[in-house]
């Protein structure tokens, strides 16, 4: 049974080096719903649309409110990333290899293999090993990413990208979501309002 978060089991003593805001949020379990703002770019060419397709990943340029919905239970987290456009949810578990600070993240059709890096309380997530549709892709096709979050006072700062050789920009987005204080499951923050509501009905009749 996993007693600590998975960011927290793959980073090891790193993890304590993470700006607070980050940490809080690597830190949460259970389901939570956040709020911020994006800005996405479309993919840059028909072929890198079709890419995105099969991850996903959002196909037009938006700007505006991002939610950010986060089911983290002991064995795996799932993200659903709620564009103003498009929808993309992906699932994360620690990686199956002996190997220190990595997490495998299923998307679409592709199952990326990341490392986890602590620079100057940020957070760096350096691509390993893609597979796409169940097939090892190749290190000279391997896209180009670039995946940093960065805490900013109560804010998750998140910067995400994937270029491939000779396709172009495939995903590419970035903004922010507010992290809060105090981490609630949106399960019991549910319950306690619903038994709350009961309670006052009840008061009144």
């Amino acid at each position: 049974m996993h007693s600590l978060p998975l960011y927290q089991r793959a980073m090891g003593p790193t993890f304590q080096r993470l700006a607070p805001a980050l940490a809080r949020f690597h830190s949460l379990s259970g389901l939570h719903r956040l709020e911020g703002q994006v800005q996405v770019d479309a993919p840059a060419t028909w072929s890198a649309r079709l890419l995105a397709l099969a991850l996903g990943a959002p196909q037009r340029a938006a700007q505006g409110t991002i939610t950010f919905e986060l089911d983290a239970r002991p064995a795996a987290e799932r993200w659903t990333r709620r564009f103003p456009t498009q929808t993309m949810q992906s699932t994360l578990r620690e990686a199956s290899t002996p190997v220190a600070g990595q997490v495998v993240e299923h998307l679409g059709a592709a199952r990326l293999t990341f490392a986890l890096h602590e620079a100057e309380g940020r957070l760096v997530m350096q691509l390993q090993q893609l597979h796409f549709c169940g097939v090892a892709c190749p290190a000279w096709l391997r896209p180009q990413v670039v995946a940093e979050e960065t805490g900013v006072g109560e804010t998750l700062h998140f910067k995400v990208q994937a270029t491939v050789p000779g396709v172009g920009r495939v995903v590419s987005y970035q903004g922010h979501l507010l992290v809060p204080l105090v981490a609630q499951d949106a399960t019991a923050t549910a319950t306690a309002t619903a038994t709350a509501i009961a309670a006052a009905g009840g008061a009144q009749s």
